[in-house]
């Protein structure tokens, strides 16, 4: 799912609900007081206790292979056992983690890092050489691992280790969003002598103790982190892919943590008292992309009257249930870098009849590809539809296969649904609006776009590299190809006991799933 890297899909050929893993699995309910060593209420944390967490899942051929990680639950698995050089913050900025510094060179493309001083489970030192492994492991060209892409700008064969606890990585050209690409999804430092994931070894906050793919991970508090220990003495990590098991396994006290619920689920108990519902805004951008490079779309004033045409509102209510707000045509509301300063879109379907008119596409017909893939398509698909017909335009709607569509979209159609995880805007750019571009699904390929990235990524002084970022949206907002209508909450369900979960870290950072900050009251 290349242009829906954070957000997985679920196959209804894979069911694996909670009774599935077996009472014996599950175990009981959690005692608050096991292993307490004091605190307990809303300010003080409380030691102790297992808590357990479901997630849907990839089915028997799940790996704890962190470079391999591709759903949510093999996300929340290598954050607990591994750890990143970097992580993204809440505006998915980078933040340290195993890198305690990062220097550039004057030029922008070469980098020291300097480790901090953390231990493996096993009780070895992370250094260097362990560093260079394992991007090196994810940067073969012979395997698939997700974060080979956003590793590409390093020149690993000339990178080096300059002492056990410092790397120089030397870059293919200037990239002053660097620490951005050490926080990438997937690159997880390994232990170098790694062979096998059957009994994984990292430097993260939990070591491992069982795992069963398709069913079930514990793994236990390792004292010895960095970051401290944490608080719980395990967590069970359970597959459920029906979200219905999951929350009744929550509401039945089976489990204190529920991943991914959908926006009827989360208005049903919200005000209940059972559970509390956790919504974590800016998770997830909802969009039509539109490709610039054929008819109809190649006309900017066709795409300015798409823009025009859409009713953000009765998209987010009516595909979203409400759980989301407005986009700006933009990626990355709330982020580092994002052009908060540029005008909200709003509906006018007089200003876009006019444009079609001048673009000569008065009674224009075109397809809208779509699919059951990810939850709103098809309702966002009908909504637009009916929006564009205000305007004199028909649109047919498509709905093709949810195991193939982000391949049959990226070059195919011209209009399309779409949505993307959270990522800096840096890399989404990066990844989807340059001319090499490996997921360019709006075919937007401009060689004085590309230049000015090249210029955001060779300025040191950010306030600057600011602006020129401004400037690259401010050409996006008004003729780009992402029809950005939304944003999505993710939504999630915890027991009422538990303490320390993130309400404001969109899924797939630094924050979300922090296992190691929970606690049970």
């Amino acid at each position: 799912m290349p242009n829906a890297p954070q957000f997985p899909t679920r196959s209804p050929r894979r069911r694996s609900v909670l009774a599935a893993a077996g009472a014996a699995a599950l175990g009981p309910l959690a005692a608050c007081g096991s292993g307490s060593d004091g605190g307990g209420d809303d300010g003080e944390p409380r030691r102790g206790g297992r808590l357990r967490a479901a997630f849907a899942g990839g089915g028997a051929g799940e790996t704890l292979d962190p470079h391999r990680a591709n759903l949510f639950v093999d996300a929340a698995r290598a954050k607990a056992i591994f750890d990143k050089l970097a992580d993204y913050g809440d505006d998915m900025s980078a933040e340290p983690r195993l890198a305690e510094s990062w220097e550039p060179a004057a030029g922008l493309d070469r980098w020291t890092i300097t480790l901090r001083e953390a231990v493996f489970h096993d009780g070895r030192p992370v250094t260097a050489e362990d560093v260079l492994h394992s991007y090196r492991r994810i940067a073969d060209p012979d395997e698939t691992f997700r974060a080979r892409a956003d590793l590409e700008p390093i020149d690993l064969t000339a990178s080096r280790a300059t002492g056990e606890r410092t790397v120089e990585f030397r870059l293919k050209r200037p990239t002053a969003d660097f620490p951005a690409v050490l926080a990438a999804f997937g690159a997880y430092i390994v232990p170098a002598d790694t062979d096998s994931f059957d009994n994984p070894v990292g430097s993260g906050p939990f070591r491992f103790r069982s795992f069963t793919p398709g069913r079930s991970a514990v793994f236990e508090r390792f004292d010895d982190h960095w970051d401290g220990a944490p608080h719980v003495d395990e967590i069970e990590l359970t597959v459920a892919n029906e979200e219905s098991a999951r929350v009744n396994a929550l509401l039945g006290g089976q489990i204190e943590y529920a991943h991914e619920l959908n926006p009827a689920t989360a208005r049903a108990h919200e005000n209940g008292g059972g559970i509390r519902v956790v919504r974590l805004a800016n998770s997830a951008m909802q969009a039509f992309v539109m490709k610039t490079d054929r008819p109809p779309f190649d006309d900017p004033r066709v795409r300015e009257a798409f823009f025009l045409i859409a009713d953000r509102e009765e998209l987010i209510d009516g595909a979203l249930s409400g759980a989301g707000e407005i986009g700006n045509d933009l990626f990355g509301k709330g982020y580092q870098y994002y052009a908060a300063e540029l005008p909200q879109r709003t509906r006018n379907v007089e200003r876009a009849r006019q444009l079609l008119r001048e673009a000569g596409a008065e009674n224009l017909e075109v397809t809208l590809d779509t699919s059951d893939v990810a939850v709103g398509f098809v309702e966002a698909a009908g909504i637009f539809r009916d929006q564009a017909a205000e305007a004199g335009v028909t649109i047919q709607v498509r709905t093709g296969s949810k195991d193939s569509y982000w391949s049959d979209i990226l070059d195919s159609g011209t209009l399309a649904s779409y949505r993307s995880g959270a990522m800096p805007i840096g890399t989404h750019i990066a990844q989807r609006l340059l001319s090499d571009s490996p997921t360019n699904a709006t075919q937007w390929r401009h060689a004085d776009f590309d230049e000015l990235h090249r210029q955001a990524q060779a300025t040191a002084d950010e306030a600057e590299r600011t602006a020129v970022y401004a400037r690259m949206q401010r050409r996006l907002h008004a003729e780009g190809g992402f029809l950005i209508w939304g944003f999505a909450d993710w939504i999630l369900g915890v027991a009422n006991h538990v303490r320390g979960v993130s309400e404001t870290a969109p899924a797939n950072s630094l924050n979300w799933a922090r296992f190691d900050k929970v606690w049970l009251a």
